[in-house]
């Protein structure tokens, strides 16, 4: 900003709020602010909470993940479920295999 203008004179030092830096350019009427940190609008007086959401990306993946584990052990039960059915009906029907 500096190669535009100058800081505020002292009667304007007050035009931005919230810990701006305010700026005085000549192409303009009204002062100019900088807005520190989470601060939005024409003098910085609107507040602006971000979202921390920690990405769709990382969503995303513990959802894929939660998904394969799932059809993981549905395929797990089917599995143990044929193997028992199998073995009931190559024994007769008298229960597990005795060994």
């Amino acid at each position: 900003m500096a190669e535009h203008g100058g800081p505020c004179e002292a009667a304007e030092a007050s035009y931005c709020m919230n810990g701006a830096a305010c700026y005085k350019i000549p192409s303009v009427l009204s002062p100019t602010c900088v807005c520190a940190e989470n601060y939005r609008g024409s003098r910085c007086e609107q507040f602006q909470l971000f979202s921390s959401s920690g990405g769709s990306g990382e969503t995303g993946l513990i959802i894929a993940v939660v998904i394969v584990a799932l059809f993981i052990l549905v395929a797990l039960a089917v599995v143990i479920y044929c193997c028992k059915t199998w073995r009931q009906k190559s024994n007769g029907g008298k229960g597990l295999l005795r060994t």
